[in-house]
């Protein structure tokens, strides 16, 4: 009986579909006398974007074997030798959680009229705090104007002066990403950084706002966040 109902529907959606675009009225006999198959055409050639399943098709491919999408890159590199393509590269990598390779790559891009290009450098920080090079980190959060263009990289270098021992200056950087209703992740962080620097009572600040701001959500939204929640929740009653 379900299946029966879904036939129906997705029937005279595209029926509806077909109308309102005035596709061609064979169409509608297609739709009506092969109903699965039928409808599975129509969405297909007709609803979704063939650029869209071009995507999809990309996607899928990269999923299964993700060294493809690298290969086909390496080779556009070699048959053009470009600050892009040495990027589109670069990325690969970064997104097959490859950091070793993506800073090679990152790093020959910056090289001659690119050397100060800040998007660039930007991912090399993301790079760079990934393998735990935080010199790296901090020397290239130097170089870029993070106040203007590059917020979320706060957090990298907050860590980052932690580690190299420049507490308060580390502390300067990290506040600017406890703004309320986002960066929740960032700022459950932020509360173990005062809590490693002896900081308890403004840990508890931030896990407070966190946990009332969570509750404050609607039920879906708070759902979508309910590990965090717990471990907000988690982490206040520990201190």
């Amino acid at each position: 009986m379900l299946y029966y109902y879904f036939i129906i529907g997705l029937q005279a959606y595209c029926i509806y579909h077909a109308y309102k675009n005035k596709n061609n009225y064979y169409w509608f006999f297609i739709i009506l006398f092969i109903p699965l198959l039928g409808c599975l055409v129509y969405l297909i050639t007709q609803v979704i974007n063939k650029r869209d399943v071009s995507t999809i098709s990309n996607e899928i491919t990269n999923i299964v074997n993700p060294t493809k999408k690298i290969k086909d890159l390496q080779k556009e590199l070699a048959f053009s030798n470009t600050f892009q393509n040495k990027i589109n590269l670069a990325d690969a990598y970064l997104q097959n959680k490859d950091f070793e390779n993506a800073i090679l790559n990152y790093e020959k891009a910056l090289q001659g009229n690119f050397k100060d290009e800040p998007y660039t450098l930007n991912k090399l920080i993301t790079c760079y705090f990934e393998i735990k090079n935080f010199d790296k980190v901090i020397s290239y959060s130097e170089k870029i104007n993070l106040e203007r263009d590059f917020k979320d990289t706060f957090y990298f270098y907050g860590l980052a002066l932690e580690q190299k021992g420049f507490v308060e200056k580390a502390e300067n950087q990290l506040i600017k990403i406890d703004k309320r209703y986002s960066n929740y992740e960032q700022r459950i962080e932020f509360s173990n950084f005062y809590i490693r620097n002896n900081k308890e009572e403004k840990a508890k600040e931030i896990l407070l706002e966190i946990i009332d701001e969570l509750k404050s959500m609607s039920k879906e939204n708070f759902r979508k966040h309910s590990l965090l929640y717990t471990d907000a929740q988690k982490k206040l009653n520990e201190i």
